[in-house]
């Protein structure tokens, strides 16, 4: 059996999950109905700058820290409770990680279209 390629990860990732516009995970924030997660690398936001308020989860860890069981758990860092609207730089990456957020049974789990790219044209401050 070949293995799947990326494109096709991402694919279906985003025909399962929920995706929104810059203009909706503005709004949700500025009401403090969500988590704006980013899980680009760490060299990513040195170099090309930060969503201001936007919690910093690597992708690599993303399942460690938001899962209570693991001894990586960040007790606190987010409201459990709320949206998790991830993004990264281009949408790729943040795709599959809402799907890998629903996969382990969160239900309200959205990605932002175009990413940081997207979201740096948008009303969110930039830092």
């Amino acid at each position: 059996m070949p293995i799947k390629s990326s494109q096709t990860l991402v694919a279906e990732a985003l025909e399962k999950i929920k995706t929104i516009s810059p203009d909706e995970a503005h709004k949700k924030f500025n009401e403090k109905k969500c988590n704006l997660i980013d899980i680009r690398d760490i060299r990513e936001l040195e170099k090309q700058g930060k969503v201001e308020g936007a919690n910093h989860i690597p992708r690599g860890m993303l399942e460690f820290w938001l899962d209570p069981e693991s001894a990586y758990f960040k007790d606190g860092k987010l409201d459990l409770n709320k949206e998790m609207i991830l993004f990264c730089a281009g949408g790729l990456r943040s795709a599959l990680a809402a799907k890998t957020l629903e996969d382990m049974g969160f239900e309200n789990v959205s990605h932002v279209d175009g990413g940081f790219g997207s979201l740096k044209q948008s009303k969110f401050k930039i830092t």
